[in-house]
Parts: C-alpha cells; sequence; structure tokens
C-alpha cells in the first residue's frame, strides 16, 4: 500500500495528503468523556519497529454484524475507548481486529496531526506510506462522520486501505470530508485524549500541510475488549 504524500486531494483549503477514513454516525457518538486514564506529557518508551510485520493477504472474516466489539486505544497522552461498528464497516473491522490482535498497533506514531480535523495514525514507519502489505476491500459510508469518529485512510483509490486509520476531531468535517472513508468505530471515552494529541505543536510536511507533530505522539497499543 502506497499512501504517498503525492497523493492529495484539497478539501477546504486543505490539503490533504495519504488520508483513508470513514467513521461512524453522528448523532450515536458521544460527546461526554469519563476520567479513565487522564491526558498526559509522560515519555513514552516507545520507537519505531524496524521490522514491522507484513503479510501477504488480508484476514479472513471472523466478525459479524451482530457482534459488540469494543477496543482501548493506549496513547502517549492517555486511553481512548473506541465501539466498533461492525454492521457499518465489517471488512475495516475485521481488519482492525486482526491487525490489533497480532500486535501490529504497538508503538505506532501519529504522523499527522490537524487540530479541528483529526489525528491519524497506524503506519509503523511513520511516514505516512506504511502499511501491514496488503490492501482491503472498502466499506460503502452511509452516516456522517463526527468528532470521534474512527475512519480508514486511503490513497484515494478504490479498495486500497490497510492499517493506516484517523480519529475525527472536528465537530463540522461532513460539508469538506467525501464519504470514502469506511467508518468503522466511534469514541465513547476519551475525547480528552483525542484533544490533548490534536493539541500537538505540528510544523510544515514536504507539501506544506502544517500537520506533521514536532514531538513523538504514540499509539502504544490497542486492547480489543470482546
Amino acid at each position: 500500500m502506497n499512501m504517498h504524500p503525492r497523493t492529495l486531494s484539497v478539501i477546504g483549503g486543505i490539503v490533504l495528503t495519504l488520508f483513508v477514513a470513514s467513521c461512524g454516525g453522528g448523532s450515536s457518538t458521544s460527546t461526554k468523556t469519563k476520567a479513565s486514564k487522564p491526558a498526559s506529557s509522560s515519555t513514552s518508551s516507545c520507537k519505531l519497529r524496524s521490522n514491522p510485520q507484513q503479510w501477504s493477504a488480508p484476514p479472513k472474516m471472523t466478525v459479524s454484524a451482530k457482534d459488540a466489539i469494543t477496543a482501548t486505544l493506549v496513547t502517549s497522552k492517555g486511553d481512548i475507548t473506541v465501539k466498533l461498528l461492525p454492521a457499518d464497516a465489517p471488512n475495516a473491522v475485521n481488519n482492525f481486529v486482526f491487525l490489533a490482535r497480532q500486535g501490529f498497533y504497538t508503538c505506532i506514531p501519529f504522523h499527522r496531526i490537524i487540530a479541528d480535523f483529526m489525528v491519524q495514525t497506524g503506519d509503523p514507519q511513520g511516514t505516512g506510506m506504511g502499511g501491514p502489505g496488503y490492501t482491503i476491500s472498502d466499506d460503502k459510508v452511509t452516516k456522517p462522520y463526527s468528532r470521534g469518529t474512527l475512519a480508514m485512510a486511503n490513497t484515494g483509490a478504490p479498495n486500497s486501505g490497510g492499517s493506516q486509520f484517523f480519529i475525527v476531531h472536528g465537530t463540522n468535517v461532513n460539508a469538506t470530508l467525501t464519504p470514502t472513508y469506511a467508518r468503522f468505530g466511534e469514541v465513547t471515552q476519551g475525547l480528552d485524549v483525542l484533544d490533548a494529541i490534536a493539541s500537538t505543536p505540528v510544523e510544515a510536511s514536504d507539501s506544506g500541510e502544517m500537520s506533521v507533530p514536532t514531538s513523538k505522539v504514540w499509539l502504544e497499543s490497542v486492547r480489543i475488549n470482546s
């Protein structure tokens, strides 16, 4: 999967690179957060892996539309609890669960941060070009994106998602974000942590987009809770 910065789309005057995401309905996304693990600026022990896991084909389908699945995203800023949406995005959820259980999402940086829009992670290389070695089929997007939505990232081409995903930070993104990014989850706890990640200072990327964090923010692990 190649998510190179030269793959561009212009949304609301913002140049978006390597961005493939699609995430759950606005009305069901919680706007309340509970005091789980508070936002923190503590130094993480994470570092980039030299040989990330790779597979030659997508995982077999093991989830069903009726499954109730939650996950905990452990980040260097605190924990985020999410409800996964297999009825809306079976391919994306199945893929996310597989990668999490394989330990793929261990020490992955948030490589792209745009406050009031989204934060993106899932690339073990931290460049926006990495993935698991395969791509998955798209899930149709039928509901709007909202603050706290998890969505798959892609190159802009059909069926080009892999491991990268983003979490919507803004509250009014549907006018600019095209419904081509499978929405596969929604934050139920930890929006304060999302805010802390989004508030990380950034600098310009090679394309000029102000989105590259000036200090590392890590997705330390993902725990599937069911």
